[in-house]
């Protein structure tokens, strides 16, 4: 009982201070950077989003001067991703010593979800503003560390969550927010089914290029196969949530914006889940889960259901929206001409591109479109709804003090212990 208590009060502070930072004027205490100051930044993790990510910061005016990666392989040819367009950059395979480099203002990482928490708190405590793959964090109580670390240190820190950037996602969170389909009474969250079919069968040797102990760092020590590394761990709950951490973090980000949210969360979530049935991979195949907020509102993430289509659906008293990337559909239908900057309306933050808002805040050390805090909420209603899937039942939770109310089992799947030596409160360090 004495661990559970000391997890809620920590819980508990992390809230008080969230709520602290919404009421709080939007600007970060650190130096401002001129419009033209050059931004050097460090990538850590950089194969397949992660090499994404190095081409998007180029493109944004970023000096990308390090890479670091656990594959050297994947290292050396993010390393000639940088040469083809830019300065050759260093070359690290442990984001400590990418951390070090004198001269480095951010890093970005994309590293499996298992890394998220501990690389982010560590670059905040070396006074790195950060941008963070979404889901934010592998647990809720990740998540909390990580707005308090960023809050601590003065830091900006971008959740991935790029959707908010995107102008259909803004424009249907505009049409709701200001009552231009009614009440919102309900919305639907449709999800893909997983991409990973196939049994991994046996232990495989590792690769020589690979530091798989490092790769594995603060998560159980599993036998090597690669269809548990690099893309794949998004199907093990040891690294990621599967597809309700992969685009239901995108979609439920969505959905918490057009309900106007963020700074909360519901306070029921009931459903339930089907799983492979031979076990080729831990997450879920389908599922239906029902949040459902104080004044009634209710979410409903479906994966494999009929009637909830890949995307976001609205529905409100007087209408409904249908958002997905490059889609947009309104009923009626004329809701989509609607004249935005018309006076009168409430302006949600605008950001017409994910990298340069976060290079931007940065500059004048306002918080960005998808800031820390929001990113942990939105991963917060990911996790609630892995743990109602691997529970077989429903949950109470209290989005204040980020807490499951008279529910052990549950509440002690807000959080994860650490493999030793990583520890969820230590400190940067080469040694660590």
């Amino acid at each position: 009982m004495a661990r559970r208590s000391t997890r809620r009060s920590f819980l508990r502070q992390g809230s008080l201070a969230a709520a602290a930072a919404v009421t709080a004027p939007l600007v970060l205490s650190a130096r401002a950077r001129g419009a033209n100051d050059r931004i050097a930044v460090g990538c850590i993790g950089v194969r397949n989003q992660g090499a994404a990510n190095i081409s998007r910061f180029l493109g944004a005016g970023a000096d990308v001067v390090a890479v670091c990666d656990v594959d050297a392989g994947v290292a050396r040819a993010a390393a000639d991703l940088v040469a083809r367009s830019a300065p050759p950059c260093r070359v690290s395979g442990d984001y400590r010593e990418l951390l070090d480099q004198k001269g480095l203002d951010a890093v970005v990482v994309t590293t499996p979800d298992h890394w998220h928490a501990l690389i982010s708190i560590h670059a905040c405590e070396a006074l790195k503003d950060v941008y963070c793959e979404k889901p934010l964090s592998l647990t809720i109580a990740e998540g909390r560390r990580m707005v308090t670390a960023a809050r601590q240190h003065d830091r900006i820190v971008q959740t991935g969550s790029q959707q908010r950037s995107d102008r259909e996602f803004w424009t249907a969170c505009m049409l709701a927010r200001n009552g231009l389909i009614g009440t919102v009474q309900e919305v639907l969250v449709g999800i893909p089914e997983p991409n990973h079919p196939v049994s991994i069968g046996g232990e495989e040797p590792i690769p020589l290029e690979l530091n798989y102990d490092l790769w594995l760092g603060p998560a159980p020590l599993k036998p090597y196969h690669s269809r548990r590394v690099h893309y794949n761990f998004r199907f093990w709950w040891d690294y990621s949530g599967g597809q309700i951490t992969n685009f239901g973090a995108h979609h439920l980000d969505i959905a918490q914006w057009a309900l106007g949210t963020d700074a909360g969360g519901p306070a029921a979530v009931a459903g339930a889940a089907e799983f492979h049935p031979e076990r080729v991979h831990e997450v879920t195949e389908a599922c239906r889960i029902t949040y459902t907020y104080a004044d009634g509102t209710r979410l409903i993430l479906g994966q494999r259901q009929a009637d909830i289509p890949e995307g976001v659906t609205l529905i409100g008293s007087k209408g409904r929206i249908f958002v997905n990337r490059g889609q947009l559909k309104t009923e009626p239908s004329e809701l989509s001409e609607t004249d935005l900057a018309a006076t009168g309306l409430t302006q949600l933050y605008r950001s017409h591109d994910h990298t340069r808002n976060f290079l931007d805040c940065m500059r004048t050390r306002e918080l960005p479109v998808c800031d820390v805090e929001i990113g942990h909420r939105s991963a917060t209603l990911c996790h609630l709804g892995n743990i109602v899937a691997r529970l077989g039942r429903g949950i109470a939770w209290d989005p204040a003090t980020e807490t499951m109310i008279g529910d052990d089992a549950a509440q002690s799947m807000v959080d994860r212990d650490y493999r030793s030596p990583w520890t969820h409160q230590m400190k940067l360090s080469r040694n660590g």
